[in-house]
């Protein structure tokens, strides 16, 4: 499979997608969204994030049809270790139903336990544990030590499938966290309405580490807080919200702030400051290639572009599948998901999403 490569973008996951919509919806046509997005393509890297790319890259098709189910994978990688294999921190995944004008926003929770199928490429003969070690587990490449995401990310991918039922992902994007900041900071930052207080378990109140606990896990000292209400918020301040675990209803909570970020980052990414100010555009490009590896199976970035114009935040439902802890405190092993979970997986398969979440509307992440 081999180390991400440097192509045209297949497929640009939410700021890149929605940033070639601003030009086309602020009355740019299609060759200068094509001119713009050249300008970055040098920047963006590629990889086969599915296992079937065994050739040359096809010509881009010019037409997609049908539901459309794409994940996103978030990490956050080790800095003091780049040989430790990857786990994925956040798995979302976009699914937009056969018209193309709507699109469902849904998180699998990163500690939930599942059956991780072998996977020789990277000598792993499968077992039980959380999802979020299948990424470790498929990115260890036989005689190397630098571990390969893109391969980790294909293992993830093949056990959600066999987990969910959901048979294709027909896109996908590894994105790294510091590359969220990246991108907020290039649109000049991003409105969020915080729905609760939030206390960083990493940061003092100056944005600055806390100290370890000399004691034992964890940190001491004081902590950022962002009080419940509107703030408008740098980079760090945003890769810090999304971060949190340890608040009231744990990973739960997280899934729905990280969902309720992509939502504001859309937001801001429509705004006039953004739309009428090409530089700005540019640099939110820019720093979208930058942060994120793609794969969109044949399809370029102005595929998905003009597939998804008439997506706006105000069309994408969040959901929250419900789900409890297996075991408590030191016998904790990890999450499962509760009924209608199974159903809903089988709604995004069957493109029948609209009519489920009539029928549930309890699961809708407001």
């Amino acid at each position: 499979m081999g180390k991400p490569s440097r192509r045209l973008p297949r497929w640009a996951v939410l700021c890149t997608i929605f940033g070639t919509l601003l030009l086309l919806g602020s009355g740019g046509t299609l060759l200068a969204s094509e001119v713009l997005l050249s300008r970055y393509e040098g920047a963006v890297k590629t990889a086969d994030l599915f296992g079937d790319q065994a050739g040359p890259t096809p010509e881009p098709k010019t037409d997609i049809k049908g539901p459309l189910n794409i994940l996103l994978v978030g990490i956050d990688p080790r800095l003091e270790n780049p040989n430790e294999p990857p786990r994925s921190d956040s798995i979302i995944i976009l699914h937009v139903p056969d018209a193309h004008d709507r699109a469902y926003l849904f998180s699998i929770p990163r500690d939930l336990i599942v059956d991780i199928p072998r996977f020789p490429k990277a000598d792993f003969g499968g077992g039980r544990d959380k999802i979020n070690a299948a990424m470790a587990y498929g990115s260890r490449v036989p005689g190397q030590e630098v571990p390969d995401p893109a391969r980790g990310f294909e293992l993830l991918a093949l056990t959600i499938t066999r987990h969910t039922g959901i048979k294709r992902f027909d896109a996908g994007a590894i994105v790294n966290f510091q590359g969220f900041r990246k991108i907020v900071d290039a649109m000049g930052g991003v409105t969020m309405t915080l729905d609760m207080d939030i206390r960083s378990e990493h940061l003092k109140p100056d944005g600055s580490g806390r100290d370890g606990n000399p004691n034992g896990d964890g940190y001491v000292g004081p902590q950022k807080l962002y009080k419940k209400g509107t703030h408008h918020l740098k980079g760090w301040e945003a890769l810090d919200i999304v971060r949190q675990r340890k608040t009231v209803g744990g990973d739960y909570v997280r899934q729905r702030h990280q969902q309720q970020f992509l939502k504001a980052m859309v937001n801001q990414a429509f705004s006039k400051d953004v739309v009428t100010n090409p530089i700005k555009l540019d640099n939110v490009l820019r720093a979208a290639g930058q942060s994120l590896v793609f794969n969109g199976r044949g399809h370029s970035v102005v595929d998905y572009a003009i597939t998804l114009r008439d997506i706006r935040s105000s069309s994408i439902t969040m959901v929250k599948l419900p789900g409890e802890g297996v075991g408590t405190g030191r016998d904790y092993r990890g999450e499962r998901l509760l009924d209608p979970s199974k159903d809903f997986f089988a709604a995004v398969q069957d493109d029948t999403v609209d009519t489920f979440m009539t029928a549930h509307p309890e699961l809708i992440n407001k």
